[in-house]
């Protein structure tokens, strides 16, 4: 309403029920300048997924019923949700150890993003590849006005990343680059493993053979 009222561009960060898809998506047929995202585990993940006290899969907001999480892939293929970010928060060991009820909130997801999300809504061709690349790139460069980001052209900042889509590869805590391996994706096969990124033209990172 505050949105509405002001004309400012509000943008809704990790939603994860279905009321706020309803919500998001009845504000963009008013005509308000909304926007939102969607994190990798929300859309993959559910409450069902917690069999066990496995703080791995504590988050905020928290996993939610299956008919959440198909409200948000339904949001992702009509358009009422714009991007996916990864929500990444890295813990300590010492962070995630023991209860969910004592442990921190929170997962770590720019390593696993691309390959969990490929493997799980490309290959079943769910999404295109163009889909996933425009949720996690091109769209977010353009509601953020991100000059040359998120488009691959002559002049355009040389920040890119290369995926292997040939090869399964499975999530292995042991070889994550972050100073945290906080993941429920850890021992997930997948096929999108990150074979090179750059950042301005300089290589940031080069799997190793």
């Amino acid at each position: 309403m505050l949105a509405e009222a002001s004309g400012v561009h509000y943008h809704v960060c990790h939603v994860s029920t279905a009321e706020s898809v309803r919500v998001i998506r009845d504000a963009k047929r008013a005509g308000i300048h909304v926007t939102c995202e969607v994190s990798p585990h929300h859309l993959l993940l559910t409450d069902e997924d917690i069999v066990h006290d496995d703080p791995q899969l504590k988050m905020n907001p928290p996993l939610r019923a299956p008919r959440d999480r198909a409200a948000l892939l339904a949001g992702v293929l009509d358009g009422t949700i714009d991007m996916v970010a990864t929500d990444h928060a890295p813990h300590t060991r010492a962070d995630k150890k023991g209860s969910m009820a004592t442990a921190a909130f929170g997962i770590t997801g720019l390593e696993t993003a691309f390959a969990v999300l490929y493997t799980q809504l490309v290959q079943p061709r769910i999404l295109t590849l163009g889909q996933l690349v425009d949720l996690m790139s091109t769209k977010p460069a353009q509601l953020f006005n991100l000059p040359g980001a998120g488009q691959l052209k002559v002049g355009a900042p040389a920040d890119l990343a290369v995926f292997d889509l040939a090869h399964p590869a499975v999530i292995d805590g042991n070889q994550m680059l972050s100073k945290a391996q906080n993941s429920p994706f850890i021992g997930w096969p997948v096929v999108g493993t990150t074979l090179l990124t750059l950042v301005g033209g300089r290589v940031a990172y080069r799997k190793e053979d």
